[in-house]
């Protein structure tokens, strides 16, 4: 039974503002209790204070909420998975963004969505993570962990050289301007729009797909998740780029890269009605030509 539910937005404009306060009063309206991140805003006039509780971090609450809701497009999503992935708690987004793969509940569903959310028709689907092993402490105090991709690219305008070894067999040597290794989740953000395939969400597969390679014989492959990755970069410079979903830092060349499937997972929330290649013939617009 939903008890209790946490809003996340990451920026303050009047699109987001509009999503919170319907979800503050669809929540409310059946007594469920709200909490709202401080950054996000609250409405003047709204008749609901008494269930309204703010926050700085989810994980500083007394009682953790049942669910938490981000509102934003998939990076205010991205944000908010690094929020609540230690903590257990279903997450799911409501889109006040762009094309919105993570934040898929639409503006227009929004009250449809609260209404199927407190009876409990949705479904909880775990999506794999990828993690840095190596190099260690990476990205400092901040998580090494992606739910979308880990990217290694070029840090001037030449190209780099990754050799790339899948559990130490030898997979190959890309000469590109970098390369993602993506999850089923991130197939449809970076991976997609370098070529690379669509994977159903559930699937703990790897994609490694190259970013404008000098071989055009190259192409992105899946690989087991259960595969350790091991990479060295060599180039020009001194120096690459290491991203983690929207987190990036510069790292030398004697650096080796190891990437590998997390061994925890992320709770994500779908209404009932939803599913994923739904979400795809709508967000990528398939049967909309008449011609085909």
């Amino acid at each position: 039974m939903l008890r209790s539910v946490a809003i996340y937005s990451k920026e303050a404009n009047p699109r987001t503002a509009e999503g919170i306060n319907r979800l503050i009063n669809g929540f409310c309206s059946r007594g469920i209790r709200i909490y709202l991140c401080r950054r996000s805003i609250t409405i003047p006039g709204c008749s609901y204070t008494s269930l309204i509780e703010s926050f700085d971090e989810i994980s500083s609450l007394e009682q953790l909420p049942d669910l938490v809701l981000s509102v934003g497009g998939d990076g205010t999503f991205l944000e908010t998975m690094l929020k609540v992935r230690d903590l257990g708690i279903p997450i799911g987004g409501v889109n006040a963004g762009r094309m919105g793969f993570l934040a898929n509940i639409s503006e227009g569903e929004i009250e449809h969505s609260v209404d199927l959310l407190c009876d409990g028709k949705y479904l909880i689907i775990e999506r794999s993570l990828l993690e840095f092993r190596k190099p260690e402490g990476i990205f400092d105090k901040e998580s090494s962990t992606a739910l979308n991709e880990i990217t290694i690219q070029k840090a001037d305008p030449s190209m780099i050289t990754i050799n790339v070894y899948v559990d130490e067999t030898y997979l190959n040597t890309y000469w590109a301007d970098g390369l993602i290794v993506s999850t089923a989740t991130g197939s449809t953000a970076y991976n997609l729009s370098v070529g690379g395939p669509i994977l159903s969400p559930d699937d703990e597969s790897l994609i490694i797909s190259p970013i404008s390679p000098h071989n055009l014989t190259i192409r992105p492959i899946v690989i087991s998740g259960a595969s350790t990755l091991r990479m060295t970069v060599e180039g020009r410079s001194g120096e690459f780029i290491a991203t983690c979903d929207f987190r990036s830092r510069r790292l030398p060349f004697r650096e080796d890269i190891c990437i590998a499937r997390s061994a925890r997972k992320l709770k994500t929330v779908m209404p009932e009605g939803m599913d994923f290649f739904s979400t795809l013939r709508n967000k990528l617009m398939w049967g909309a030509d008449r011609r085909n």
